[in-house]
């Protein structure tokens, strides 16, 4: 009996609980207490978090904090502990090209001097169009905003494919996605950006179609924004879709972690496997207690991982 107790003990100071006289100590609390003899000597419980993700949580400002401005977005993200955020354009933020040079190094120093990382600005840009005018009006446009991502410290913008024209051939689709984006790689490698193609729009989330693209683009400086959309469990199933760009993911998008149509656990069980350490952004609604929903989205997304 004595081994018994002994080893229970053992597994209760291991576990951060403190024992008075050979019993457990709470304090009036709700946490625990432990005296070796010394009067007023206490612990705080430990945290039972298993060790750190090698991934890092963010969130995009669609629509969580769409209407937050930097301060704000600092803030929240801060006594949330996300680490960093990608921001949409048209949102309260206002970093957009219209900024003059002064403001574009004031907001790169706000982030820099806080523990929220400016990882991203996520465009509209599409780049599917049959009319040649408005594409080339397009890559031009994104040229500018990934100028004004390397200005403000991000590390790289958010693009999209949108839509498979009807009287276009999908191939050929495809491929001017893919040649735009391979244009785009060029200029994002000059400033030190990434082109993060989102896993986005009718036909073209598909995610045989996105390798497709990938394949043309063909850039180091291209890769795959992750979307977690129900399409990608269509075909051969989730896996084989993931191992389709598993080494081209970037960033990746979250819906609400809550929902039972999507492998989350799996997904994050995939990411650390292929060598993901980037960042998993939470694209969720917006919310009257905007906080407390952020501490319960990292608490389910670390338990997804096993660590808490």
């Amino acid at each position: 009996m004595k081994v018994l107790r002994r080893d229970w003990l053992s597994k209760v100071a291991r576990a951060g609980v403190g024992v008075v006289a050979g019993r457990v100590a709470m304090t009036a609390g709700g946490g625990f207490a432990a005296d070796s003899g010394l009067k007023g000597e206490k612990r705080t419980p430990s945290s039972f978090l298993q060790g750190d993700s090698v991934m890092h949580l963010g969130t995009v400002t669609y629509n969580l904090a769409k209407d937050w401005d930097i301060g704000t977005i600092i803030k929240n993200c801060s006594e949330a502990r996300f680490e960093g955020v990608e921001l949409r354009t048209t949102h309260k933020h206002g970093v957009e090209v219209t900024l003059s040079k002064a403001e574009r190094a004031e907001v790169r120093k706000r982030f820099a001097d806080s523990p929220v990382r400016l990882v991203s600005l996520g465009s509209a840009f599409d780049y599917h169009t049959p009319d040649a005018a408005r594409l080339r009006k397009d890559l031009e446009a994104t040229k500018e905003y990934l100028q004004l991502a390397a200005d403000v410290g991000a590390t790289g913008i958010k693009v999209r494919p949108n839509a498979l024209p009807k009287e276009v051939p999908v191939e050929k689709t495809l491929e001017q996605i893919g040649r735009s984006l391979a244009e785009l790689g060029g200029t994002a490698q000059g400033l030190g950006q990434q082109v993060r193609l989102e896993v986005h729009g009718g036909g073209t989330s598909l995610l045989p179609n996105i390798r497709k693209i990938m394949d043309v683009a063909n850039h180091g400086s291209v890769g795959v924004c992750w979307n977690s959309n129900p399409t990608d469990l269509d075909g051969e199933g989730f896996d084989a879709n993931f191992d389709l760009v598993k080494g081209k993911i970037f960033t990746v998008h979250m819906r609400d972690l809550h929902l039972e149509d999507y492998p989350f656990r799996r997904l994050m069980q995939r990411l650390v496997e292929s060598g993901f350490r980037g960042f998993c952004f939470a694209e969720i609604p917006e919310s009257a207690d905007p906080v407390r929903l952020m501490k319960y989205y990292r608490a389910m997304w670390l338990s997804y991982q096993g660590l808490l």
